[in-house]
């Protein structure tokens, strides 16, 4: 099908842009053929004009002097963190680099920096690029295209760029940003350059280490550039975690069981490692001729060992359950243990070239592949108290986010009753163990080529160019399908499982709440020994490797990407118009198995072929030396995930009307009209004052629901299940992102003495916007807090460079519950704020210690369903010290 969507209101939108930025006066002006791409302005918009340059030294001016000047310089509205002056961050990952720029949130993992969330958006509204090479986001399982940005350490980068705003030669898969990475250059220093660091830390909750590594060097002459590198980061953390797994509602006025339905205890012991490995070359044999390769290899590993359990209140005997408190009688505990593996790989690889003839033409071409491996083992073992072990309990719910339980033992009989008061639980006392074996793996396979071509024709400069990208995407989504009985085993067989015996003498790391101890498990021993049974099980015939995944959970997606683009920038006295076009065909392959009542299998198929138009207008306009507006234009596209687009499903053809669960092959994408503006003053002291506003209408927004089929997508064997109802992620109506965005920084060079070494970067965004559905009206995006703030106060002078940072957000919606029909249900994150503090001091101008300290105000991080009081999950990892030493000669 062929596809080209507008709406009259995005038509409007984006003439507006247009139209103001071709009311200025267009006094066009001839440049020579030297020129660079982007006129520069009559003074240092950094420093002040005349001849009073401030001279300005220490890694944070550095670093914000260098991405001011390349923002204030930009064609479109981007936003810069940029290396130090020796090309490094302070930072260990790439997300950790991005936190600190404006209208960017951070979701962490167990505590550590992950995703990013550009202006409160869902994350799969953000692209990504390595050098200006697209790159496929892919998270575990194929369920979402965000990109893990924990998985490209920060040595290997000179800077990272947020395109707000998008030219015709950037990828138009981007609703709200383009991300940037670009990596170091051996050209940008001359001779041997070697930097890189040590550091030694621990982590407050627990007293596991951290440590990290790094090593860049990098050597060049005029011609010739060569760098390589390497990162290490590993650290052994608890996780403190308490969760309710739902809550149920009074069936009527006298009902004196509703609320939670369990109480969660978890303590997660965690080694987390980060590695990765670059290399680089270049060649420049003449000026304007360059060439170049880079290698990246990045991996994450991390190896969890879970101890949880369930108090499954809603199974209790007897008794009396709320939201304020409980008093009940013989409760079910269920354990769940597990020492399991997470791993991501990705290695990048990328050749091009670039010429310059001196002339004004120039033309760049670059070549891509990449290959991601996200895979997931989590075998977990599962056992219940017996009915004359499970003990009594009550609990308080005054706090909700951190109950507190008194246990007893509970009285036999007729009609048990609860006994005396426990001061522990006694886990030895599980019984019927049970192992679940989860899997969850996604691989790509990314070809990429693209060419860039302009010439500057005196004021105006014409570009074109192209990019093709093939990609094979194969996996599967989590699955948890095969159980073992590790109860009993057949006879004559040897084996034996005992679930009790590897309960330690450690007691919990927690620093939470709970009113009774709880003491390790040994996980590594228990999944070893498990392992020895599935072995000898599996040559019994008896356990099945190729039942872990059901075949209804695997996808095989094939996706073709064609675009071309046309773009001309005219440049004037006091500014610049950039406009141009971009043609995007996508070709999608997707096959996959419907598993039917009875187990059946039907091979189902379903493609898709649409095409696109996407144009931008970005205007810049310098009012002043100072003074830059800019406003723009432009369309954009967020394609569905793999997971949510497969065609594989569980079918149920018996029931009245028939059941589907799995992933919707009919998915659109989402599309996008945005206009963007800006008014930004550039300070002395490497500063800026800026205040930026935008506005998206979305289209065909993706949510969670249950809705008749309505196609033939799901037929087989002359079947027609286009009226059954499927449970997946669907198109709802349209959608508004709004919001204003306030930066500020500068270094205080006008106050006296000491005082000139402060100075302050912050920005605050406050952000808007809802969606519709066919159920429901004004739904919040996933993932958009009202406002995102981040502030740092440094001081740098005499070789000392500190800083304290503070990062808040307020709560956002997770998922929407009750399949997308009803807002009390739906889970929401609560917002947070945190404060770091960075201290680096120059021994001598080539060696440095550091100390960094992380989540000072030991954040909790919880979750909650319809309203603070009915908390889902409650996290907490505890304050985190670094210390150490870095160099570069």
């Amino acid at each position: 099908m062929i596809i080209f969507n507008t709406t009259i209101a995005s038509r409007i939108a984006i003439a507006a842009a247009i139209a103001a930025s071709m009311a200025m006066p267009a006094r066009a002006q001839q440049s020579t053929a030297g020129d660079a791409a982007v006129a520069a302005p009559a003074s240092d918009p950094v420093d002040p004009p005349g001849g009073d340059e401030i001279v300005v030294t220490g890694s944070i001016v550095e670093a914000q002097r260098s991405s001011i000047m390349q923002k204030r310089m930009a064609d479109n509205l981007v936003d810069i963190a940029a290396a130090d002056a020796v090309g490094r961050f302070p930072d260990q990952n790439s997300a950790a680099a991005l936190a600190r720029l404006p209208a960017v949130a951070v979701q962490r993992d167990q505590g550590q920096e992950r995703y990013i969330q550009v202006r409160g958006a869902p994350n799969r509204w953000t692209s990504v690029s390595i050098d200006n090479v697209p790159v496929i986001g892919v998270d575990e399982g194929g369920t979402t295209r965000a990109y893990r940005f924990d998985a490209i350490p920060a040595v290997l980068l000179s800077s990272l760029a947020i395109n707000k705003s998008l030219t015709s030669d950037l990828q138009a898969e981007a609703i709200v940003a383009n991300i940037d990475l670009r990596t170091y250059s051996p050209m940008s220093e001359k001779g041997l350059n070697v930097q890189g660091d040590l550091g030694y830390g621990i982590m407050a909750l627990g007293g596991g280490e951290q440590r990290q590594g790094s090593l860049r060097a990098s050597w060049s002459n005029d011609v010739f550039g060569v760098v390589v590198g390497g990162s290490h980061y590993r650290r052994h953390q608890v996780t403190d975690n308490r969760e309710v797994g739902l809550y149920d509602e009074p069936t009527n006025a006298a009902d004196t069981q509703f609320g939670p339905t369990e109480l969660d205890i978890r303590s997660y012991r965690l080694v987390r490692e980060n590695n990765g490995l670059f290399a680089g070359l270049e060649f420049e044999p003449i000026d304007g001729q360059r060439m170049w390769a880079k290698a990246i290899y990045t991996d994450f590993n991390d190896d969890e060992q879970r101890n949880q359990y369930e108090l499954r209140l809603d199974r209790a005997s007897s008794g009396t359950r709320n939201l304020t408190g409980g008093a009940l009688v013989r409760v079910p505990v269920r354990g769940t243990f597990n020492d399991g593996q997470y791993r991501t790989r990705n290695y990048i690889n990328t050749i091009g070239g670039e010429l310059d003839d001196k002339n004004g033409f120039k033309v760049a071409v670059a070549m891509n592949y990449t290959r991601t491996e996200n895979t997931t083992h989590l075998p977990l073992i599962q056992a219940s108290t017996p009915t004359a072990a499970s003990p009594s309990l009550t609990y308080d719910f005054s706090d909700p986010r951190l109950p507190v339980v008194q246990l007893f033992g509970t009285v036999a009989g007729t009609v048990p009753s609860r006994g005396s008061a426990l001061s522990g639980f006694d886990q030895r006392t599980l019984a019927a163990p049970i192992a679940i074996i989860g899997r969850q793996d996604s691989f790509t396979d990314s070809y990429t080529m693209k060419l860039d071509m302009s010439q500057e024709l005196g004021a105006v400069t014409l570009s074109a160019g192209g990019l093709y990208s093939d990609r094979t995407i194969t996996g599967f989504t989590f699955a948890t399908a095969n159980v073992v009985n590790l109860a009993s085993f057949p006879a004559g067989s040897g084996l034996s499982f005992d679930i009790n015996r590897y309960v330690t003498d450690q007691n919990w790391d927690t620093g939470f709440p709970l009113g009774f101890t709880l003491k390790n498990i040994d996980n590594k021993s228990m999944r070893r020994d498990v392992d020895t049974i599935l072995a000898r099980l599996q040559t019994l015939g008896i356990y099945d490797t190729a039942r872990d995944v059901p075949a209804s959970n695997r996808y095989a997606l094939g996706e073709r990407l064609l675009a071309g683009y046309g773009m001309a920038k005219l440049k004037f006295d006091g500014g610049q118009v950039v406009a141009g076009l971009r043609v995007e065909r996508f070709d999608l392959d997707n096959r996959g198995t419907a598993t039917l009542a009875g187990g059946a299998l039907a091979p189902l198929s379903v493609g898709q072929t649409y095409t696109d138009l996407f144009p931008s207008v970005n205007s810049r306009f310098d009012l002043t030396d100072r003074l830059v507006f800019r406003i723009a234009g432009q369309r954009g596209i967020a394609r569905p995930s793999f997971g949510e687009v497969r065609v594989g499903s569980s079918i149920d053809d018996t029931a009245s009307p028939g059941q589907i669960g799995g992933g919707n092959p009919t998915l659109r994408p989402e599309y996008t009209w945005g206009i963007d503006g800006s008014l930004e003053y550039y300070l002395p002291g490497s500063g800026i004052l800026s205040i930026a506003g935008f506005h998206r209408w979305v289209d065909n927004v993706l949510y969670a629901s249950t809705q008749r089929v309505g196609s033939n997508a799901f037929d087989s064997s002359g079947v027609d299940r286009s009226g059954y109802l499927l449970s997946s992620t669907f198109n709802g109506r349209s959608g508004r992102l709004y919001g204003v965005e306030f930066n500020y920084q500068q270094r205080f060079t006008f106050l006296p003495g000491l005082l000139d070494g402060f100075g302050f970067q912050g920005n605050l965004t406050l952000i808007g916007g809802s969606f519709d559905t066919v159920e429901r009206k004004d739904i919040r995006f996933p993932g958009t807090s009202n406002r995102i703030a981040n502030a740092s106060l440094y001081y740098e002078k005499f070789g000392l460079s500190a800083r304290v940072s503070y990062q808040h957000r307020t709560r956002w919606l997770d998922t929407l519950g009750g399949l997308g029909l009803g807002g009390s249900s739906d889970e929401y994150r609560a917002g947070y704020d945190n404060v770091d503090v960075a201290i680096r001091y120059a021994v001598t101008p080539n060696v440095s210690l550091y100390a960094d300290l992380s989540n000072l105000t030991n954040a909790v991080y919880s979750a909650y369903q319809g309203n603070e009081g009915r908390p889902t999950e409650v996290e907490q990892i505890g304050r985190r010290y670094m210390g150490g030493i870095r160099f570069n000669f």
